[in-house]
C-alpha cells in the first residue's frame, strides 16, 4: 500500500492540527477529501479569506492549516504579511505547486515556477516537498509553526502522489441545498448618524464580547468609545475583519461582534457565503455603510450607486438580516434574541471623528484577545 496522503494526514495529527481551510486543486483532490473527513474543515471562496479565518481560529487557540494551489499564494500574500505575520499567528500552508511537473495548463507555469522566489522575497519560509521521502521535512518543521507562531509554506510537487493507492472517486453530495430567497430591496430612513455615532449607540451591547473592528478610523473610533481587552483592532489587511470574526466564532462559544464596512465587504464579499454556510449563532456582523472609503479620503464606494449590502447578504444565504439607520433601530437589531448568524446593515453618513491613534501595540492587542478567549 502506498498512500502519501495518509502519511501526511498522520503527520498533521501528530502536530495537533485541528482546523483546516481549503480551495480545490485537481492534483490534491484525494488529499483534500481526506482533510475534509479528518479535520474541522472550512471550504473557502478565496484564499485571502482563508488567511483571515485561520487567523481568527489561531487567536482562539486552534492550530490551522490551509490547502491551496500555487496560484492562490498570489491572492493571499498581503494578508499573510500584514495580518498573520504582523500579529505573529501560526499558519501552515500546504501548496499544490503547479507548473513544475507534467503540467498541461500553460497559465500555471509563471506562478508555479516562481513561487519559491516569491515566498523568499516576501519573507515567508518554505520547504519543497518533491517525493514521499521529503514528507519527513513536514514532520520536522510543522511543530515549529505552532510553537513559534510562524507561517510556513510546504510546496507539494505533484510527483508525490503518483502511484498512490488512496485514489478514489468521490460520490456526489446529494443533500438538498438550503437557500434564502432574497426579498425585494428594503427601504430605510435616510442615514443620519456617522460611523462614530453608530458605534457609540451600540457600545452598550459590546461590553464583554469579542469585538473585531475594521482597520483605520473604525478601530480608532471604537478605542475612543469603548476600549476593552476583548477588542481586536485591525491595523491592516483590508477585507479581513469578517473572516477573522468568523474564524473566532467557529472556534469558541463567546459572542463575537464584527464591525465591518462597505468598502471592506465589497473587497471580499465571498466571506458572506462562507459565514452563511456555517451560520454560527454567536456571530453578529455589523456592516456600517457610509458609501465611502473613510480611511483613505472618503472616496465613494459602489454602495452609493448600485449595491445593497443587506440584499447581498441575503443572496449569499444569510436569513437573519436587518437594515437600520436610527439609534432605536440599531438598539433593536443588536438586542435581538433571535438565534443564528446576524447581519445588520447600518446606513451612515460619511465622516470620521477626530480621535487619537490607538496607543496599544499590535502584539499587546493580540495577547489581550487570546487571554480573553481563554477565560
Amino acid at each position: 500500500m502506498y498512500s502519501p496522503e495518509e502519511e501526511l494526514i498522520t503527520i498533521l495529527k501528530k502536530s495537533s492540527v485541528d482546523f483546516a481551510a481549503s480551495l480545490p486543486c485537481e492534483k490534491i483532490k484525494t488529499l483534500l477529501e481526506m482533510v475534509e473527513e479528518q479535520f474541522f474543515h472550512v471550504p473557502l471562496t478565496r484564499e485571502e479569506e482563508g488567511v483571515g479565518i485561520c487567523a481568527g481560529a489561531a487567536l482562539a487557540g486552534r492550530r490551522p492549516a490551509m490547502f491551496v494551489q500555487s496560484s492562490g499564494i498570489g491572492n493571499m500574500l498581503n494578508a499573510l504579511l500584514s495580518l498573520t505575520q504582523f500579529y505573529e499567528l501560526p499558519l501552515a500552508i500546504f501548496v499544490s505547486q503547479r507548473g513544475i511537473y507534467k503540467e498541461k495548463i500553460a497559465a500555471q507555469f509563471p506562478m508555479g515556477q516562481r513561487l519559491p522566489a516569491i515566498l523568499s522575497g516576501a519573507g515567508v519560509p518554505c520547504s519543497s516537498i518533491s517525493s514521499r521521502d521529503d514528507l519527513i521535512v513536514v514532520a520536522q518543521n510543522l511543530p515549529r509553526v505552532y510553537e513559534g507562531n510562524q507561517v510556513h509554506a510546504f510546496l507539494l510537487n505533484p510527483a508525490i502522489w503518483e502511484g498512490s493507492t488512496a485514489l478514489r472517486e468521490r460520490a456526489l453530495d446529494q443533500r438538498p441545498v438550503a437557500c434564502v430567497i432574497p426579498d425585494q430591496r428594503r427601504e430605510a430612513s435616510p442615514p443620519a448618524l456617522t460611523r462614530y455615532e453608530i458605534i457609540e449607540a451600540v457600545a452598550p451591547c459590546l461590553a464583554g464580547k469579542l469585538v473585531v473592528s475594521n482597520l483605520g478610523w473604525p478601530s480608532k473610533e471604537l478605542y475612543a468609545i469603548r476600549h476593552q481587552s476583548s477588542n481586536f483592532y485591525m491595523l491592516g489587511s483590508m477585507g479581513m475583519v469578517s473572516p477573522i470574526g468568523l474564524g473566532i466564532s467557529l472556534s469558541c462559544k463567546k459572542d463575537v461582534v464584527v464591525i465591518d464596512g462597505d468598502g471592506s465587504l465589497l473587497m471580499n464579499p465571498g466571506i458572506l457565503a462562507t459565514a452563511a454556510h456555517f451560520a454560527p449563532g454567536n456571530l453578529t456582523i455589523l456592516a456600517i455603510d457610509n458609501s465611502s472609503y473613510g480611511s483613505t479620503g472618503s472616496q465613494e464606494t459602489l454602495t452609493g450607486s448600485c449595491v445593497d449590502l443587506e440584499l447581498v447578504a441575503r443572496g449569499f444565504g444569510i436569513g437573519n438580516t436587518a437594515k437600520v439607520s436610527t439609534q432605536e433601530e440599531l438598539a433593536a437589531a443588536m438586542g435581538s434574541v433571535s438565534k443564528g448568524l446576524k447581519f445588520i446593515h447600518a446606513l451612515a453618513v460619511p465622516g470620521n471623528r477626530d480621535v487619537p491613534n490607538i496607543p496599544v501595540d499590535h502584539i499587546t492587542v493580540r495577547n489581550q484577545v487570546i487571554d480573553f478567549l481563554k477565560e
